[in-house]
């Protein structure tokens, strides 16, 4: 008999509430009422946003105009050049923006004290594959590059996201890798990614329903992405692994693509790159949004910022 996956009581508690949530499945939703759904379950689930110094909206060129950006920080200013954070946000790049992961970014800019950049980068399905990827990686050289606009000075970058941008994270870090910018990727932070093809995986067929990211949403997502499967760009399990940066690679054990980050990490391992692996037992995808409504979680996202901390102070 199959033994059932542990589950963190809090965790329980909030995917018993959700399912007694009557309505229609993000699959079977509109385009507008998923991006709705989204906005709404970060607002009831996560934690409020900090207030900090700086938080100021600027934009940055990218092929196909400008690109939206969301700049934290827990300082006034900056005498001295350091590294910024670029955070891709989640949601399948099909729905997601700057205000659905703001609480998000207040926290990690609080706790790590280095600015945070954040990108909006064009969804699907009105922009499909590979456009987000195109000003993810178009804003990291604007911001690598320390442009007036964005007042301070980058002595590196920091790339981070979870789920859609945690691919975002490895791709860009991987197409910085191969044509540098101004200044070098020092680490890399994917939080529960998609880095492989999640199709026919052990934590697809145990995870795809009743653990809030299901089959479902995760072929909605796709049919409206429509990534190559043959591209890195796209899966970035097929790209080079030897020039990686210091990597921090981020599972949770309840997710339907957690062998994704697993088969990540064990490739820089692989690789003989220096990478931490923190795999959060008995918590779903999405839990870096839902501090408030599953509180263990903060735990866990000062966890991911204490091995941030440990990278870059022990550098190779």
């Amino acid at each position: 008999m199959t033994q059932a996956p542990y589950i963190r009581p809090d965790m329980k508690a909030f995917l018993d509430m959700m399912a007694q949530v009557n309505g229609p499945k993000m699959a079977d939703m509109t385009l507008a009422e998923a991006r709705d759904s989204y906005v709404k379950l970060h607002g009831i689930a996560d934690r409020p946003a900090r207030a900090l110094p700086v938080i100021r909206d600027l934009t940055c060129p990218g092929p196909n105009g400008d690109i939206a950006l969301r700049l934290y920080d827990a300082r006034e200013s900056r005498s001295e050049a350091s590294p910024v954070i670029m955070f891709f946000h989640g949601g399948g790049f099909v729905i997601g923006d700057l205000d659905t992961h703001h609480a998000l970014c207040t926290e990690i800019a609080a706790l790590i004290d280095l600015p945070l950049v954040a990108v909006h980068y064009a969804c699907a399905p009105e922009a499909p594959f590979p456009a987000a990827i195109l000003d993810c990686e178009a804003a990291t050289r604007w911001v690598a590059s320390s442009p007036e606009a964005l007042g301070l000075t980058a002595s590196g970058i920091i790339t981070i996201g979870d789920s859609a941008g945690g691919n975002a994270t490895v791709v860009v870090s991987q197409l910085l890798g191969a044509n540098p910018a101004a200044v070098p990727v020092v680490l890399q932070v994917p939080i529960f990614p998609l880095v492989a093809d999640a199709n026919g995986s052990a934590s697809m067929a145990a995870f795809s329903e009743g653990y809030l990211l299901t089959a479902d949403t995760m072929a909605f997502f796709d049919a409206a992405y429509g990534a190559d499967r043959t591209d890195p760009r796209g899966f970035p399990i097929l790209g080079r692994h030897d020039n990686a940066p210091p990597t921090i690679v981020v599972t949770a054990s309840l997710d339907p693509i957690r062998d994704s980050g697993r088969a990540y990490a064990r490739a820089l391992v692989d690789a003989g790159r220096d990478c931490v692996f923190l795999e959060m037992r008995g918590v779903t995808h999405s839990f870096t949004n839902l501090r408030a409504a599953v509180p263990s979680t903060q735990g866990d996202l000062e966890r991911i910022i204490a091995a941030m901390r440990f990278m870059l102070e022990n550098p190779a």
